[in-house]
């Protein structure tokens, strides 16, 4: 199974049912317009967790009427996203969205050893892009979380995202593992974790997906560029899944396809006890309303 595009993704996201979220700072206009959206679509049930007073002066502002909606009164800046772990740890919410609030205070509160959502996993960042003309979501990691991740780490990443993917129903996921050119080259090491982690594949360590390495970005989504070149994919130019090899790969390809090609972005946290929505301020209502779309698909397989 593909994703065409963030529709398909909804359709099936909403046919498991609402899903509860706990938002840490959700007195922001953008963050409760993407909550108007999902809930109006009858994808969420939220639990909002911040200033009561300035979330309902927002709400109204754009037409918010929060029946139905939790709401946890909480004015302190540092105990928001804590008070929205608790919801979760006490299982009220099925997963965890990050609002107007600093990023590390979020995760400090995310990652804490007593009754934090921390897993034996590497935190990973997987986004989908929508990208007008092409034919289905293409997924890409980690541009948002690990900087310049080893062998190892990048193994990690890519069980992260495979267990996403396959948990929402992609029963074979076609993986390119990115780099600059299609030689293993000891002077550049990404060449070299991209053959590795191609081998590991047929030794049949990632099930469900096929694994190729090193393949630059032409290969990895055309394959009159594979033939030009003279290269032999079993993916063939129909990549699902990109794996960067670093943070700022990641970054410039994603912002590359939002701002040169029109694209739609959306993006999760993986590695936890729950997904995570951990939203950028320049995203859209919409990207974040999509972002919330991908958790709710995920909440039962973390």
């Amino acid at each position: 199974m593909r994703f065409t595009g963030f529709e398909s993704l909804l359709d099936k996201a909403k046919s498991l049912g609402r899903a509860r979220v706990a938002v840490a700072g959700a007195a922001d206009k953008e963050v409760l317009e993407a909550i108007k959206l999902a809930e109006n679509e009858g994808l969420i049930t939220p639990i909002l967790v911040g200033d009561v007073l300035e979330i309902k002066r927002l709400a109204l502002e754009i037409g918010f009427g929060l029946k139905g909606v939790d709401l946890i009164h909480e004015p302190s800046p540092e105990a928001v996203a804590h008070k929205a772990v608790d919801a979760v740890v006490d299982g009220q919410a099925h997963f965890l969205m990050k609002g107007q609030m600093n990023s590390s205070d979020f995760l400090r509160a995310v990652l804490r050893p007593d009754r934090g959502l921390r897993t034996v996993r590497l935190l990973s960042h997987l986004s989908a892009f929508e990208v007008p003309g092409f034919s289905r979501i293409l997924f890409v990691t980690d541009g948002g979380v690990n900087i310049a991740p080893n062998l190892v780490q990048k193994k990690e990443i890519l069980e992260n995202s495979l267990h996403y993917l396959k948990g929402i129903g992609m029963n074979l996921v076609k993986v390119v593992v990115l780099t600059a050119n299609e030689v293993a080259n000891p002077k550049m090491p990404a060449t070299m974790d991209a053959q590795a982690l191609s081998e590991m594949s047929q030794a049949g360590e990632f099930p469900g997906a096929i694994v190729e390495g090193p393949l630059a970005l032409d290969g990895a989504v055309s394959a009159a560029a594979l033939k030009h070149k003279g290269i032999s994919s079993q993916i063939n130019g129909e990549v699902d899944l990109l794996l960067v090899p670093s943070i700022e790969v990641g970054n410039v390809l994603g912002k590359s396809m939002i701002y040169f090609a029109g694209a739609t972005m959306a993006g999760i946290l993986l590695g936890a006890k729950v997904p995570i929505v951990l939203a950028s301020r320049n995203d859209t209502p919409r990207s974040k309303f999509m972002a919330l779309t991908m958790a709710a698909l995920n909440r039962e397989q973390s």
